[in-house]
């Protein structure tokens, strides 16, 4: 069986490289902007224990990006395996990759749909969006690392 990357035209296929670069470059912009919104959640956390009135304009931008950040992660995932599919012919050649991806993509829409139960006041679903959140911030790193890894 041919797989299905060598049934690409060619013009196609030169465009495979660059293609996986954007990919990686996509999702190191992202990986600055998920440190940039944990810094924010950080800030508004700080504000709030302190019993200190809310820093508006961080909790704006936090409530305002967050949802595009989900969006924007999800999509560059869905890329990731399309590049792979179109390259290889099958998803599965960067398992660990692959594996770690989806774990961020589960870990991003886990903090998003608790961000929604979040009210006023002391609430445990801020918790559970704080410790997804560090997750996160811990798995995005090593995902890019792998992604360098694979790029070069």
């Amino acid at each position: 069986m041919i797989p299905i990357g060598q049934e690409l035209p060619q013009a196609l296929r030169q465009l495979i490289p660059w293609l996986a670069l954007g990919h990686g470059i996509f999702h190191g912009g992202l990986l600055l902007l998920f440190y940039y919104q944990g810094w924010l959640g950080r800030r508004i956390r700080q504000e709030r224990l302190a019993g200190a009135a809310p820093p508006l304009t961080a909790v704006h931008r936090h409530r305002r990006n967050g949802p595009r950040l989900a969006l924007l992660c999800l999509l560059g995932f869905a890329a990731g395996p399309f590049i792979v599919l179109l390259n290889w012919g099958r998803i599965g050649v960067y398992p660990i990759h692959l594996f770690l991806g989806t774990a961020i993509i589960l870990t991003v829409g886990g903090a998003y749909f608790l961000s929604r139960r979040i009210k006023v006041g002391d609430s445990a679903w801020r918790a559970w969006h704080r410790r997804l959140g560090i997750i996160i911030l811990l798995l995005y790193p090593l995902q890019v690392l792998l992604g360098l890894g694979i790029l070069l």
